[in-house]
């Protein structure tokens, strides 16, 4: 009986084959871990280095901005020493006017005097201005309460030159008068019925706006006498003075004075169409100046400070009367 041969097939490379599929497959799995870790340190390196570098540039960012700061409060001290310095030459400067002349001509006098500090680069401007020249508000009410008519007429034809509403001069009476008896309907609301301590204040009374009041402040004051400066008046306030001045004579009063100031009072007779009209002017002009405000600048660069006061009665030992520094 024949046999029929049996063939044995091999099997011995089945498990190599195996673990070389396993090897590679896991090996595989460990290249991709790695490759992830390598990413994500990486990743986690360059955002610490951006990190670090936005706070070295905060930190160099934050130096600048103090050295800056430094760099310009220092300036700042410094223009405030010279804009002091201005104010004390100013003074100076009206003192030694008013002792050589019998009269304060003109009313606004500019200066650019050299710097008085050594060695020091700021700029300094002096600006001096006659306060007598200006209308007195505080001229509106007497001592004992009383309003004056006479003042409250001059006010009134001030504000008419100006082209303001007259009624601006009752509100302005109802706001310092010691009563409480409005003469417009709103006009004693909140009012401080004392006497203005500033000329700021006129933004608080009732109907007086910012546009009235900028257009107002350069022809009125508080400070010094009711008498009026004729050698720094300007036309609206020289206008003010009565109903018979128009702004003709005005204009001849200040043509006048540019050729010969005047030396006392009764000089106003000489100048033509005053020769009736100046007799009722006597004791309520004048020709020299008793107090004065100061405006003194010192600039460096993009940096400057301002500092205005009043003095009265310049001399060394002046009465000042207000003080501020921007």
């Amino acid at each position: 009986m024949n046999r029929i041969p049996i063939i044995r097939l091999k099997t011995s490379n089945r498990p190599a084959l195996a673990q070389s599929w396993y090897h590679h497959s896991h090996l595989g799995k460990h290249e991709g871990l790695f490759r992830n870790s390598k990413g994500m340190a990486l990743v986690l390196t360059l955002m610490v280095l951006a990190i670090i570098f936005a706070m070295v540039v905060e930190f160099v960012y934050e130096i600048y901005i103090n050295t800056s700061a430094l760099h310009n409060w220092q300036i700042s001290q410094r223009l405030s020493l010279l804009a002091k310095s201005g104010v004390k030459l100013a003074t100076k400067t009206a003192s030694e006017r008013a002792l050589r002349y019998p009269y304060t001509y003109p009313g606004i006098l500019e200066i650019s005097p050299p710097n008085p500090l050594e060695g020091y680069e700021g700029i300094l401007s002096l600006r001096i201005e006659d306060e007598s020249s200006r209308f007195n508000l505080r001229s509106l009410v007497f001592p004992n309460g009383t309003v004056n008519a006479e003042a409250r007429n001059s006010l009134i034809r001030l504000l008419k030159a100006l082209g303001l509403n007259p009624e601006i001069a009752d509100r302005v009476i109802d706001w310092v008068d010691p009563d409480k008896e409005p003469r417009l309907q709103d006009s004693e609301n909140g009012a401080k019925n004392r006497n203005l301590d500033s000329l700021d204040e006129i933004l608080l009374i009732p109907g007086i706006g910012k546009e009235n009041y900028e257009r107002l402040l350069p022809y009125v004051t508080i400070y010094g006498s009711d008498l009026i400066n004729i050698n720094g008046a300007q036309i609206p306030v020289l206008m003010s003075l009565s109903d018979s001045i128009d702004k003709g004579m005005a204009e001849r009063v200040i043509r006048y004075r540019e050729n010969l100031p005047f030396e006392r009072p009764t000089d106003i007779l000489k100048v033509a169409g005053f020769e009736t009209i100046g007799q009722n002017l006597m004791g309520r002009i004048s020709v020299q100046g008793t107090s004065f405000r100061i405006v003194s600048t010192a600039k460096e660069g993009d940096i400057k400070r301002v500092i205005e006061s009043v003095i009265e009665t310049p001399s060394e030992n002046s009465l000042i009367r207000y003080w501020r520094e921007t």
